[in-house]
């Protein structure tokens, strides 16, 4: 393909840099996500410096911040607060109206907890199940989603509830297995975070007849169950560890979900199954949250697997998905922390349980550099903000780099206090501050310019 032609099919790093800083400005007067045809009342507003959901107000992993320090060598970030009391877990955090939400296991029950702004004190805690212990892991991995007064988290067993942000009270609550026939593809517990869109909460139980559902978000009632066919040989049937986005791909809104047999995409009206690809499935856990861009789906796993980039294209009776690329385990493959997308490029941790700083071509899957073992160890997290990458690692490394296809570069580190187990909730950077879940804690740092 050519660069002109690449140039009208996405922005530059340049233009999409101003897009950001434009949309910092407008954000208090647009939605996350167009209302699907036929919706109830939109998406409340989302205010400057909230994190709504699960990689942020676009769930991509980009950060509208600007005015922030883009170099910590001489300086790390300063801890602002910290708060503690929020038990074993991975979930990563939302910011809303003045709150911090999460979840964590304390004791024989997992829960919901609400947390000030300003300086990490308890507001409410809610319990929602029975504690995790599966798979050597223990405590919850969903980020819960924020909706003007309500708030959606699905426990590690499948547990999907709806309460009142203010105060924990809950509206109402489903089942995974119980209500819609549930499966996991191995044994790690759901991890998914759930999709407000319009009128409807959109989540993958991973059943037979409910690999994806839509849901009435005010009262539960079930608007659509989604069944996805047998998508090939790679990958074990049920929900993987991903979280759904919406796409406009080929002029369809869909909910594209990276699930035990690979990606798919499912019709928002009906839930029907538009297209599905097995090739990048694994059959251990499948857990990047797919990224989409106009009519392109990436998605990579780990456990020696690799990454595609598709190109969605209408069809006469749907939507069909063309592979545009395939890059095998010895050239990408992301296990968990996932990638973002800026300007034409992707940029990540490459390797299973590695976090090797890469970048990528988007369209074309060139590797634009590789920045070797990086600074720490095991799987990282990335997060994107004011041109620069949040690199957070598995053994408590926090590392920041240059978000330039022209070279890697290291702008510094500091290393995460009281980490035990692996560090692999991801970083949110909302509000002039970079919030890091430990385990117990939540770490505040302070990192404005």
């Amino acid at each position: 393909m050519s660069k002109c032609k690449r140039r009208r099919e996405f922005a530059t790093v340049r233009t999409w840099n101003v897009q950001a800083a434009l949309s910092a400005v407008c954000l208090l007067c647009l939605q996350v996500f167009a209302p699907t045809a036929g919706s109830a009342p939109a998406r409340p507003a989302i205010r400057v410096g909230d994190w709504p959901q699960w990689r942020g107000p676009s769930r991509d992993g980009v950060a509208t911040e600007t005015g922030l320090a883009n170099d910590w060598s001489a300086r790390p970030p300063r801890l602002a607060w910290k708060a503690s009391g929020l038990g074993e877990g991975y979930s990563s955090i939302s910011i809303a109206d003045g709150r911090i939400y999460t979840m964590g296991d304390r004791g024989s029950e997992q829960f919901v907890i609400a947390l000030g702004l300003k300086d990490g004190a308890a507001l409410w805690a809610t319990p929602i199940g029975k504690s995790w212990q599966g798979g050597g892991y223990a405590g919850p991995r969903c980020t819960p989603t924020i909706d003007g007064r309500r708030l959606y988290a699905i426990g590690t067993g499948g547990e999907l509830v709806c309460l009142d942000a203010a105060t924990g009270n809950v509206h109402w609550r489903k089942n995974f297995a119980r209500d819609f026939g549930g499966k996991m593809m191995s044994h790690w517990g759901y991890s998914e975070s759930p999709l407000v869109d319009g009128d409807r909460l959109v989540c993958t139980p991973g059943g037979p007849n409910a690999a994806l559902v839509a849901l009435d978000k005010t009262t539960g009632r079930t608007i659509w169950t989604a069944s996805v066919p047998d998508l090939g040989g790679s990958g074990k049937d049920g929900a993987a560890y991903s979280s759904i986005v919406v796409s406009e791909g080929a002029g369809v809104r869909q909910y594209v979900q990276l699930m035990g047999k690979g990606l798919v995409g499912i019709r928002a009206d009906d839930g029907r199954y538009l297209w599905g690809y097995n090739r990048v499935a694994n059959r251990t856990a499948n857990i990047p949250t797919p990224i989409v861009r106009g009519d392109y789906v990436f998605g990579s796993t780990g456990y020696q697997t690799g990454a595609a980039l598709l190109k969605l294209k209408r069809t006469a009776d749907g939507v069909d998905a063309e592979e545009v690329y395939f890059l095998d385990a010895r050239t990408l493959q992301n296990h968990h922390g996932g990638l973002v997308l800026v300007g034409d490029y992707l940029y990540g941790g490459n390797g299973h349980r590695a976090g090797s700083p890469v970048c990528v071509e988007f369209l074309t899957g060139r590797i634009g550099w590789n920045g070797g073992r990086g600074p720490g160890s095991g799987s990282a997290a990335v997060v994107f903000a004011d041109g620069e990458l949040y690199f957070r690692y598995e053994n408590g490394t926090m590392a920041l780099i240059d978000a330039s296809p022209d070279g890697y570069k290291l702008k510094g580190t500091f290393e995460i206090p009281g980490v035990e187990k692996p560090s692999w909730p991801h970083p949110v950077v909302a509000g002039g501050k970079l919030y890091l879940r430990e385990q117990d804690a939540l770490l505040c740092y302070d990192v404005k310019r």
